[in-house]
């Protein structure tokens, strides 16, 4: 089969109306979990576009630098392909313009945490209504495996090859603490789940957070006793331990060893700022 039927192939599938086809194949390493995660992102947003919940005209897809920046390249919506950690920025520049928008930031885990860290924090706190997803693959892969704030305790990287002596951050807690009115987290192993919480978050009004522990087995995992994919998303899913509440933000610290805690810690409602925004200045939304 010819790559041009490969990509008409693809894009007859209905669930994957939404996928850019002349961007395929795709420039990912064999294994990386960002593929997983892209798909349920489209097979999500198709299936609320069916049931008439959403208009993907209006929906817009942000993303930074790295290598989960690249999923804006892949999806055939309103897109950008932003500078490094900056995505959220440009997602709020874009949701206050363009409040009527459905906008979604894309970002791994230097992009929105170290790099991009306060404009993340920052979005949380006002409480703007857009969808941050961040691809946790514990290391900044596109620079080759740079450990970074989400590297637990004691990996091994190519970067430091004696263990990694920092703490990580707990991403639910810190979410939470910003003021994040949803924060949840799931793995690649979960796809049932992450496809529900992207159709969640899609429908919610204020800011929602969504972390997705992903593979990296060629600039991580190989270092890290997880010599392909499989056994990375086999060791997620056995260490997963699903839970619901604020009441386990304390715990939700990845480090290896451990139970990963996955599920919704945080959904509540505040007022959100786009709309006070507007109030506070007389317009009229359409």
């Amino acid at each position: 089969m010819s790559l041009e039927e490969s990509r008409k192939k693809l894009t007859q599938m209905p669930e994957m109306s939404l996928a850019r086809a002349e961007a395929l194949p795709h420039s990912l390493c064999p294994g990386c979990g960002i593929g997983t995660i892209l798909n349920t992102f489209l097979r999500a947003m198709h299936e609320l576009e069916e049931e008439g919940k959403l208009d993907s005209s209006k929906l817009v897809v942000i993303s930074g630098i790295g290598c989960s920046g690249r999923i804006s390249g892949f999806v055939k919506t309103d897109s950008m392909h932003t500078t490094h950690g900056r995505p959220v920025a440009f997602a709020t520049g874009v949701k206050l313009a363009r409040p009527e928008l459905n906008v979604w930031a894309f970002g791994g885990d230097a992009d929105l945490f170290q790099i991009g860290l306060n404009h993340t924090l920052q979005a949380a706190r006002r409480n703007i209504d857009i969808k941050v997803v961040m691809v946790n693959n514990f290391n900044i892969a596109m620079t080759g495996g740079v450990p970074t704030v989400t590297t637990p305790p004691k990996a091994i990287t190519k970067y430091t090859p004696r263990g990694w002596f920092e703490r990580s951050f707990n991403i639910p807690k810190l979410m939470a603490s910003a003021g994040a009115t949803y924060v949840a987290r799931w793995t690649t192993a979960h796809v049932f789940q992450l496809k529900q919480t992207f159709k969640k978050m899609a429908l919610r009004k204020g800011f929602s957070f969504l972390e997705v522990v992903s593979q990296c087995p060629v600039l991580f995992g190989r270092y890290n006793k997880f010599r392909d994919p499989w056994s990375m998303v086999d060791y997620f899913m056995k260490m997963s331990r699903v839970v619901k509440g604020p009441q386990y933000l304390e715990e939700a610290a990845i480090e290896f060893g451990k139970p990963i805690l996955v599920g919704e810690f945080v959904e509540t409602e505040a007022p959100e700022y786009t709309e006070t925004i507007y109030e506070a200045e007389g317009v009229v939304r359409k």
